[in-house]
Formats: C-alpha cells, sequence, structure tokens
C-alpha cells in the first residue's frame, strides 16, 4: 500500500503558490477562469455564465469565456445588487489561490460605491401597520419625487 502523503509538497508561502498558479511560459488563461482565480466570482461556471450573458468585458469589447487574456488589459464585470467592478491584469493565474495572493494579481480602478445616505430606503412602515392609506401613499410619492411637479405642471391639467 501506498503511504499518503501529508501535504508536505504543497507550497507554504504565498508568493510561492502564485508561482505555482501561474501558467508556464507563454501560455494564457481564459477569461473566466482569471475572473474565478482572483476571487471576483464564486466559480467558474459562474465566470462563464457571466461572460455568456454579456457582463464582462475586456478592453471595452463583450468578452467570450474562452477569451485569452494578457497582462495589462482591463476587465470590467458587472452584476445585478452589486457595484461594477474595474480591475486591471498585473499577474496572470490559472488556479485559485488565497485572497491576500489574489489582489495582488490586480489593479482595482472600481468607483467608490454611492454615500450611504443615497443608498439608504425612504417611507420604510413600521411592521403591523396595515395597507398605506391614499394620503400616506400621496406624501410617500411626494417624498420620492415619483410624481413631482415640474415647471409645465404647476397649474394642474391644461384645459382647451
Amino acid at each position: 500500500m501506498a503511504a499518503k502523503t501529508s501535504g508536505a509538497d504543497a507550497p507554504k508561502d504565498p508568493a510561492e503558490a502564485a508561482r505555482a498558479a501561474a501558467p508556464a511560459g507563454g501560455e494564457s488563461v481564459r477569461v473566466d477562469s482569471w475572473i474565478w482565480s482572483v476571487r471576483l466570482v464564486k466559480t467558474r461556471s459562474a465566470g462563464a455564465a457571466a461572460c455568456k450573458g454579456g457582463h464582462v468585458k475586456v478592453n471595452g469589447t463583450s468578452a467570450k469565456p474562452a477569451l485569452a487574456l494578457r497582462v495589462g488589459d482591463e476587465v470590467r464585470l458587472r452584476r445585478p445588487g452589486v457595484p461594477e467592478r474595474v480591475v486591471v491584469v498585473k499577474r496572470l493565474l490559472r488556479k485559485r489561490v488565497g485572497a491576500t495572493v489574489a489582489v495582488e494579481a490586480y489593479v482595482d480602478n472600481s468607483p467608490p460605491p454611492p454615500p450611504r445616505a443615497v443608498v439608504a430606503p425612504v417611507g420604510i412602515r413600521d411592521r403591523g401597520t396595515g395597507r398605506p392609506t391614499k394620503r400616506d401613499r400621496r406624501e410617500l410619492e411626494r417624498l420620492r419625487g415619483v410624481f413631482g411637479q415640474g415647471p409645465d405642471e404647476e397649474s394642474g391639467p391644461q384645459q382647451h
């Protein structure tokens, strides 16, 4: 029987892990694999689905999952409910690495998140207060600016 290895041949140093995950000389890395390896998406299949859905752009053009990345390429990743990520490739990785090593593989040029005051929802009702009345609904619409009166609508509907 063969003895089990205790993991002694696994790299301990993060820099050594990054070197092991880097492609051999001249190899390219697929964009879906790279965004997975630097932890921009949770799974490689999610990276491929994002590419197929048109949510990944490389240098301004939509990317198919098998597109070969090079150092210096700009990758834009859009996902619903998450701010857009804009990263520039510094190092190519073909295997998933730790978060500290993954951050060193790209330069993050993402726009800052919007201020929290802008994101806060308006008009949250207390639990158990029932349906809003017509007056409550009109006040909420006024707060939200849904049916705000513009300069032409100040006098109400026009009759000819």
